[in-house]
């Protein structure tokens, strides 16, 4: 067989040793046909189909690493708006932030399969594109539809889709079989393929229940036997037996709400931050804690203030430089078998907002100037509060720091994020009675910093080290403006 395609014209031979068949397929906006030519005498013949191709699926993305289903914060266009390649459609809460999703196409924004303030799986269908007037009530009955069958397609430019039905044949953004009686294209979400992979199921044995058909992580999880599948739950029968009373009181053995106590669900930001808890249960952690002394750090912060320098750029340029010198603290560890030296070193900040809590990153906080490092602070602080972070923005860190000593807090522990060495909770400085090595008592402004490190590739003596040199570099920072 001898393949040849392009954006609009697609050729495709069929040789045997009886017949030489060959078809051509165009598409324009007014006529979308495909004609057959045979050079067979005895049974020339011609026809002629429609083959519908230009309404496509807005599939709901993944805007971060750690996202799987997104929330519809607002719909930017209506039903029925033409839209121009680029143009901004919807506005999507990921676990971290507020994205605009573009369209990357031409066309009408035919149906809003997904509404405003509800959610969707990474991948599942949130909207219909048509590329003309004319198909936008098609693609609206396609929206309409609940059937597992109406699977809508996109446009591909390899060999176009034939089937001899006469009903049309819808796009989809992936490579299909373009014979209608073969085998069909298996629609599922990117997290249900990796579920599927990880708990080896047949993917294409699993009957999808999400939009159009497509198969979703729950569809996967109950043909594990992850879930209890739907239609396997009996109802209950009418006269009670005792099994079943004790059955009901097992499944209902949770402590009552309070009065006039309310359930609030998680925000997609609150999930996140709650699954990422959950997985750094799995590291092996130790703590160890360290005074500095700040003297000499809040007398260079009175004067580098009026210039816009922030606290939290002078600790984590300190940081920084002192991961420089003890690169295994900025070293990460994710598979369990092996760990990685980071090339660069980003520090990632605690930052709290309302609804949760995100952690800025600056990268190369080492190399850069403490000016700039305190702007780009600025700049990054903002998009967090306006939740417009882009996600290199807040997944690239090597390095945390939370820092609670602007509440007056003196010491805290820190928990380890997922895919880090460690992170550093600094809190308060405050006057505390010291004695020197003669034995002489004086009043010094002091911090405490509790360091929480992988036990895996970080070891006591290790940290023990680069919390020295970080102590030495805020007792004498005058390296910190070079």
């Amino acid at each position: 067989m001898a393949v040849s395609s392009s954006s609009f014209l697609s050729t495709t031979s069929l040789t045997n040793s009886k017949s030489n068949i060959s078809f051509a397929s165009s598409v324009s906006p007014s006529l979308r046909s495909v004609v057959f030519r045979s050079t067979i005498p005895a049974t020339s013949h011609r026809r002629s189909m429609t083959v519908r191709s230009k309404i496509r699926e807005i599939f709901m993305p993944a805007l971060s690493s750690t996202m799987t289903e997104g929330k519809i914060v607002s719909w930017i266009k209506t039903e029925g708006e033409k839209l121009a390649k680029g143009e901004s459609v919807v506005v999507v809460e990921s676990d971290k932030a507020d994205m605009d999703v573009e369209t990357f196409y031409d066309g009408y924004l035919a149906a809003i399969v997904v509404g405003e303030g509800e959610t969707a799986p990474v991948g599942a269908a949130i909207g219909l594109l048509a590329e003309t007037e004319a198909e936008i009530e098609e693609a609206k009955t396609k929206a309409a539809s609940k059937s597992s069958s109406s699977v809508v397609e996109a446009v591909i430019p390899s060999p176009p889709p034939v089937t001899s039905s006469p009903s049309p044949a819808i796009a989809q953004p992936a490579p299909v079989t373009a014979v209608a009686d073969g085998p069909r294209k298996t629609v599922a979400t990117p997290y249900a393929k990796k579920l599927a992979k990880q708990h080896k199921v047949d993917i294409g044995s699993i009957a999808g229940t999400g939009p159009f058909g497509r198969i979703t992580a729950s569809d996967v999880e109950t043909a594990a036997g992850i879930a209890p599948s739907k239609s396997s739950v009996a109802p209950p029968s009418p006269p009670p037996t005792p099994v079943a009373a004790k059955a009901t009181t097992t499944t209902t053995n949770l402590p009552p709400l309070l009065p006039d106590s309310s359930i609030v669900p998680f925000t997609a930001m609150q999930s996140a931050v709650s699954k990422n808890m959950i997985e750094s249960l799995s590291v092996p952690t130790f703590r160890v804690g360290y005074p500095v002394n700040t003297d000499a750090l809040d007398a260079l912060y009175e004067k580098v203030k009026p210039k816009g320098v922030t606290m939290t750029a002078l600790l984590a340029k300190a940081a920084g430089m002192a991961l420089a010198q003890h690169p295994v603290v900025n070293a990460s560890c994710k598979d369990g078998k092996s760990f990685s030296y980071n090339a660069n070193i980003n520090i990632a900040v605690a930052v709290a907002i309302n609804g949760g809590l995100i952690t800025p990153v600056l990268q190369d906080a080492d190399k850069l100037d403490l000016y700039l490092l305190s702007q780009k602070w600025k700049e990054l602080v903002g998009k967090a509060r306006s939740k417009q972070l882009q996600p290199h923005e807040y997944n690239s860190g090597t390095f945390t720091l939370s820092n609670l000593g602007m509440f007056g807090v003196d010491r805290f522990d820190a928990i380890l994020p997922p895919g880090q060495g460690a992170i550093m909770a600094v809190g308060a400085s405050k006057p505390t009675v010291v004695a020197d090595k003669d034995g002489f008592f004086s009043v010094k402004n002091t911090m405490l910093v509790n360091v929480t490190a992988d036990h895996r590739i970080v070891y006591g003596a290790d940290l023990a080290a680069f919390l020295q040199t970080f102590a030495k570099i805020i007792e004498n920072p005058d390296s910190l403006t070079l």
